[in-house]
């Protein structure tokens, strides 16, 4: 099992004329918003509904954060990465005391901490300094057989490297949160996952090895890289980062303005922009292509959105307001008649616009695509939140549901992850907990640089873009 969010072999059918792009309606994005910036009222409660997610499904004895809810389910690793995080957020917000998020926090870092590493099949959390990417709720150890992966731990390890950055409190359990979060990353080896390549590894299992894909090109493992370049420990080689973006030149997408390193799903231009503020710093590919890589994620964002508005597939809803591909839950695995032809629909799966890499458009839109993007384009991400709050049965008690698919109104399906509604097609039955994290997250970001500007004093992350050849910026500083 390779993992929810793991890269998909890419692919490119020609379908370039499809590209939002090409359209002679779409044009560059706008020059971006100062930040901080203020957000409307109604915006605050997203938020705080996004965040009771964590409070209310979070195991207390251990912190552990389900990977959905309210179906029953494991741990998702990568959730507790935005758990971590997340608390400090509570705290500045006056949504819980200091001491609830403080005693959370350590809680988490105890168990990782002590957590059974080993290569056995049974009976252990994680190998090598990493974690497995599903853990028992209880029990904390494997869920199943569930990969040991590289990106879920980068995920949980950021999270951890903030907490360490955030709490700075003279009293013994934050100076214990500063030691744990600055340790546990440092524990990784990340030399063995390289697995003798200059790639990180996606993935190992025990008994069979190392998972075939690595990570290169341009999606969601930039993260992965730049923490194994920077770590205190086992770092890799200065060759990583070259090895890295070897494969780069297939992923440019669009002209002039809207010229941008592609790749379909939103969340691969969203997660490393989580912890890492990419504004005014270039490695040497952006300093080639004269904007960095937070600019490149703002022109995806506008070139998801547009690839809604063209839709080439003519699925229903989609429009100016309501888009936001990415990977996501879907209504299931159906060959179904619609508008006279046969297509595909999905259950969970990586969805972006057709024509780029890890393509897959089945009418699926989900919030986090457009809200995770919010310091990228929130004049176009405001408008999106406010209109998908008013689709019938999706904003609930924790925030919106995963997705929703206006074209899927096929009564009578047995359906794993949803319902049918007359009025809006398909809606999620659950809320994830690693497409719940970018909403509060990024809104932070947006409102006050809150995760951005402590990561920028972590010494691992500054080595890391530094040994990758970023310069300017606050690297400066």
């Amino acid at each position: 099992m390779i993992g929810r969010r793991a890269f998909i072999a890419q692919s490119s059918l020609g379908l370039a004329g499809l590209s939002a792009c090409a359209d002679p309606r779409v044009t560059a994005a706008p020059a971006l918003a100062p930040s901080p910036a203020a957000l409307p009222d109604f915006y605050a409660d997203i938020e705080f509904r996004t965040f009771r997610y964590f409070r209310d499904t979070v195991n207390p004895v251990n912190g552990l954060v389900p990977d959905r809810w309210p179906t029953p389910s494991f741990c998702s690793i990568a959730a507790v990465g935005s758990a971590l995080t997340i608390w400090p957020i509570a705290v500045e917000r006056g949504w819980i005391t200091r001491k609830l998020a403080r005693d959370l926090t350590l809680a988490a870092l105890r168990f990782f901490d002590t957590a059974p590493q080993g290569d056995a099949a049974r009976g252990t959390t994680g190998h090598r300094g990493f974690f497995y990417h599903f853990l028992d709720m209880k029990s904390g150890l494997r869920y199943k057989d569930t990969e040991l992966s590289s990106v879920d731990s980068t995920l949980l390890f950021l999270g951890m490297l903030f907490a360490a950055g955030w709490w700075t409190g003279d009293d013994p359990e934050e100076a214990e949160i500063r030691r744990l979060g600055s340790d546990i990353p440092a524990r990784a080896e990340w030399l063995w996952f390289q697995n003798n390549r200059p790639v990180v590894s996606m993935g190992w299992h025990p008994g069979k090895g190392f998972i075939e894909r690595s990570w290169d090109g341009y999606n969601e493992g930039m993260m992965v890289v730049l923490l194994a370049l920077g770590a205190e420990r086992h770092p890799v080689g200065d060759e990583a980062w070259n090895a890295w973006c070897a494969p780069y030149p297939r992923f440019w997408r669009g002209e002039g303005g809207t010229r941008h390193l592609a790749f379909a799903p939103l969340f691969g231009h969203q997660y490393s922009h989580m912890w890492i503020d990419f504004r005014g710093i270039r490695d040497a590919v952006m300093r080639g292509a004269g904007f960095d890589y937070f600019e490149n994620s703002r022109r995806a964002t506008y070139a998801n959105r547009a690839y809604c508005m063209v839709n080439p597939m003519g699925w229903e809803g989609y429009s100016r307001d309501l888009w936001g591909l990415t990977a996501c839950d879907g209504p299931g695995n159906f060959k179904l008649p619609f508008k006279g032809q046969d297509r595909e629909f999905y259950g969970y799966a990586a969805r972006g616009p057709l024509g780029q890499p890890d393509e897959r458009d089945d009418g699926t839109i989900a919030p986090t695509a457009a809200l995770g993007s919010l310091p990228f384009a929130p004049e176009i991400v405001l408008p999106a939140a406010e209109a998908m709050m008013r689709v019938p049965g999706l904003y609930r008690e924790y925030g919106f549901l995963d997705a929703f698919n206006p074209s899927f109104r096929y009564a009578g399906k047995k359906l794993e992850t949803g319902s049918v509604q007359a009025e809006s097609g398909w809606v999620a039955r659950d809320y994830l907990g690693i497409d719940q994290g970018p909403i509060v997250i990024m809104a932070a970001n947006h409102r006050s640089d809150f995760v951005w500007k402590v990561m920028r004093q972590s010494p691992i992350i500054r080595r890391g873009l530094e040994r990758a050849g970023f310069t300017g910026g606050w690297l400066k500083k």
